[in-house]
């Protein structure tokens, strides 16, 4: 299997997992003080948002990868 159809199945997963998912978060955990044996730190909650154009577009150019073969003419 060439490069560019791995390229394109991979590109068509992410898309489709952006579409169900609509963007993912996670903790950012900082530490702001410490004094002696306490420490204090402050945990925020990031949210990334995946806009919907984008997980179409990936489907799209997955699909145009696996349709040309990934090749270059």
């Amino acid at each position: 299997m060439s490069a560019g159809k791995i390229a394109g199945i991979l590109l068509i997963a992410a898309g489709a997992l952006a579409l169900v998912y609509h963007g993912f978060s996670y903790t950012k955990e900082s530490h702001d003080a410490k004094i002696g044996p306490l420490e204090l730190s402050v945990r925020n909650k990031e949210t990334i948002d995946i806009p919907t154009w984008a997980g179409v577009g990936a489907i799209v150019a997955g699909a145009a990868l696996l349709l040309t073969g990934g090749r270059k003419n």
